[in-house]
């Protein structure tokens, strides 16, 4: 029995509506976005941003199983998040650090 994956959820753009309107679809492709693109409503090519940082490994992972590729580190934007006050001080509920966290308490 084959296996069947997700396929990352893209936006359909026509080869004409691509061609007039280039500039435009390229600026949300480099903002992260993946577009397939059709030709008489068949699925011809799809335009996917290019991260030439990104372990190929890591690249091939995100298509097969439809995953996006971070934009920056997660540990990084944490921290932004709680210096801006966004992100309360506690840890998050349902973390294994929340369940250590209230494991503890309760032997005190």
């Amino acid at each position: 029995m084959a296996a069947i994956h997700p396929t990352p959820a893209t936006e359909t753009v026509g080869v004409r509506e691509l061609r007039q309107n280039l500039s435009r679809y390229l600026k949300r492709v480099k903002e992260g976005e993946t577009l397939t693109v059709t030709e008489h409503g068949h699925e011809v090519a799809r335009l996917m941003p290019s991260h030439p940082d990104v372990h190929p490994g890591y690249l091939e992972l995100a298509e097969k199983y439809g995953a996006t590729i971070p934009k920056g580190d997660l540990v990084e934007t944490v921290k932004r998040l709680r210096t801006e006050g966004r992100l309360g001080s506690g840890i998050p509920a349902g973390t294994t650090d929340a369940i250590l966290a209230e494991g503890r308490r309760e032997r005190i």
